[in-house]
């Protein structure tokens, strides 16, 4: 492909430069804002995405990431880590069940 060059080649670049430099972050409670206003209906996600200068598929990125985040947050109140004086307390009782089942089996024979 050819490349561009003279005036029009360099203003690509230019806008390319400006957009690069201009691109907005968004915090996370703006995203959240932003998605749980999606939520709620009222406006359709094209009118908010249009009124809030995002792509639909940004917005969706965010929606998908908000519901996981939920998800996890949700499982994770119901699973807990054990501590390692747990761990460690059922190993010991794991060797000595072993224990009783091998002088068993011995006495089985």
């Amino acid at each position: 492909m050819r490349q561009k060059s003279g005036p029009e080649g360099s203003a690509e670049k230019h806008v390319k430069e400006i957009r690069r430099k201009t691109r907005r972050k968004f915090s996370a409670e703006e995203k959240i804002r932003i998605v749980l206003e999606g939520l709620r209906g009222e406006y359709s996600i094209a009118e908010l995405c249009r009124r809030e200068g995002i792509a639909q598929g940004l917005y969706y990125t965010w929606s998908k990431e908000f519901l996981e985040a939920g998800k996890k947050r949700l499982s994770g109140d119901t699973e807990r880590q054990a501590t390692s004086g747990e761990v460690s307390g059922l190993k010991r009782e794991m060797r000595d069940l072993k224990e009783v089942v091998a002088d068993l089996t011995l006495e089985n024979r």
